[in-house]
């Protein structure tokens, strides 16, 4: 360790967002981050005229105020990185001034886009080209729905949400790579945009995206000091791994490579870490996807509706006048048999804000399942479909990548829901491995730490650091009472009409034990 200092890290979530007062000091093992909320704040879509947007003004000013109060609580800061969830986008004239507001990736707006895209562009040419699985909410398919009603000769810039957070810290545009991967705009091998994408967009649709779009940066490039109008000290900002999965997964305590991850949120990223993407038929099929990573890794994941299905029942169950206690409605949840009902949790009908224990009924009513009708069992059913989501996820990873793994690392808000992780370690037959719950911010002060010169090392290093500035909790298999292998591939059976072979033989399952806390 070179040095000591202290970081902000400002981490967007799709339904809300702090500001990270990060201290970074030397222990005996080397060192440990600190890290301290200074400012938290929520933000919703924005309705407007039946569509839905976000108010980034307000959001950048929730985030100036936070910065400035982490400036104040530390006596000045060293360094200054944001993530953000991916996808979503502003567009800039050439004054700098913002083309409307952002639209949140919940709108309905381009529904059916990928079909329309994929009747001039295949599936697979899509695929091979970029790696993502197809999603209707990517950038790409976005800006094809936009195409009728933007007017792209004003467009300067097309900025994502945390490279356009980054252009009014500090002036300078750009587009960091990790969450640019997420845009099906880019050639995933090389790490570069797609000259073949581009080049269809503007011969097709008429979108010169090759006019608008920025330099790629990777992450831990210094974009310089932040606006004397923001903070009163020369902080300089780094762009991290600004997708903010990608700042999670920095922060994995692993050693070694033979581990899954779970990013669980709003959103379940659940996937594995590699060198390199995998392009096959198989992988586009099963609609994994290649989102690229810190050090030139190549997250391998799917995107699954992760806590947001749950987050949703609970405001739809207030606006009732029904306020439950997450705490006890978990535990009331963990009293009912497992498995009673399952439902495919990726289900598009989940997608949107909305009545999600109507849908989850019909869902249930659908597929020939009991239908849940308490808090208590809807919360159980939402658990336990995530669970069977996370094992199928983590089992087709390691089969298309050719990955054999030996723990379930998860990181981020869900590792607080101890009931979702007993389940996921039932489910998987895998050690999981619960913490740290702020891995994102993190994750976005460690990439910080390196590139400013206070840390030094491969990403082996910084997760050493991570481990060490963290409790983790392992959740063991074979501790639940009748949720043995037999009784996840029977529920995998009921979702997917068939079930696989286990996702590790036997003789790597490790032994059953109780819960122990690192």
């Amino acid at each position: 360790m070179r040095g000591v200092g202290s970081f902000a890290a400002v981490d967007l979530g799709a339904t809300s967002g702090r500001v990270m007062l990060a201290t970074l000091t030397p222990d005996a093992d080397g060192a440990r981050v600190d890290l301290r909320q200074v400012r938290r704040f929520s933000h919703d879509p924005l309705p407007v005229s039946g569509e839905l947007h976000w108010n980034v003004s307000r959001l950048f000013s929730e985030v100036r105020e936070g910065l400035r109060d982490a400036e104040r609580l530390a006596g000045g800061l060293s360094g200054i990185g944001v993530d953000t969830w991916a996808v979503d986008y502003g567009l800039l004239d050439r004054s700098g001034a913002l083309l409307g507001d952002p639209f949140n990736y919940r709108d309905p707006r381009t529904l059916g886009v990928p079909e329309q895209m994929f009747a001039h562009v295949s599936a697979s040419q899509f695929h091979a080209r970029c790696g993502l699985q197809v999603q209707p909410f990517n950038t790409i398919f976005q800006l094809v729905a936009a195409a009728r009603t933007t007017t792209w000769a004003d467009v300067r810039h097309l900025l994502l949400m945390p490279d356009l957070f980054g252009f009014w810290l500090t002036g300078r545009a750009v587009a960091e790579i990790t969450n640019a991967s997420t845009t099906g705009l880019l050639d995933v091998r090389h790490r570069i945009w797609s000259r073949a994408t581009l080049d269809d967009l503007r011969s097709i649709w008429g979108i010169p995206a090759a006019d608008f779009l920025p330099d790629l940066v990777e992450p831990g490039t210094v974009l310089g000091p932040v606006s004397a109008s923001v903070l009163g000290t020369d902080a300089e900002m780094v762009a991290v791994g600004t997708h903010d999965t990608a700042s999670a997964i920095v922060a994995v305590p692993a050693s070694g490579s033979d581990f899954a991850y779970i990013s669980s949120g709003t959103w379940s990223l659940v996937g594995l870490e590699l060198d390199a993407p995998v392009l096959t038929e198989a992988s586009r099929e099963a609609n994994f996807t290649n989102e690229l990573g810190v050090d030139g890794t190549v997250r391998y994941l799917r995107n699954i509706t992760g806590l947001w299905v749950l987050s949703e029942s609970i405001r739809t169950w207030a606006e009732a006048g029904l306020r439950v206690d997450l705490a006890n409605l978990i535990a009331a949840a963990s009293d009912l048999p497992a498995l009673g009902t399952v439902v495919d949790i990726n289900d598009a009908t989940l997608l949107p804000p909305g009545d999600m224990p109507t849908r989850i009924a019909a869902l249930a009513a659908a597929a020939g399942e009991p239908v849940p009708h308490s808090p208590a069992e809807f919360t159980r059913c939402i658990l336990d479909s995530l669970a069977l989501a996370h094992r199928l996820a983590v089992r087709q990873a390691c089969e298309l990548a050719g990955r054999d793994v030996s723990v379930v690392h998860m990181v981020g808000g869900g590792t607080n829901n101890e009931l979702l992780c007993r389940l996921t370690a039932e489910a998987t037959g895998l050690t999981v491995v619960a913490g740290p719950d702020e891995g994102t911010a993190l994750g976005n002060v460690l990439v910080q730490a390196r590139a400013l010169g206070a840390l030094e090392g491969d990403l082996d290093a910084l997760r050493r650091v991570a481990a060490a500035s963290c409790d983790l909790t392992r959740y063991r298999p074979g501790t639940v009472a009748g949720l043995g292998e037999d009784a996840w591939r029977r529920a995998e059976r009921r979702i997917t009409g068939s079930a696989g072979a286990p996702l590790v033989p036997p003789h790597h399952r490790p032994s059953p034990s109780t819960t122990t806390r690192r």
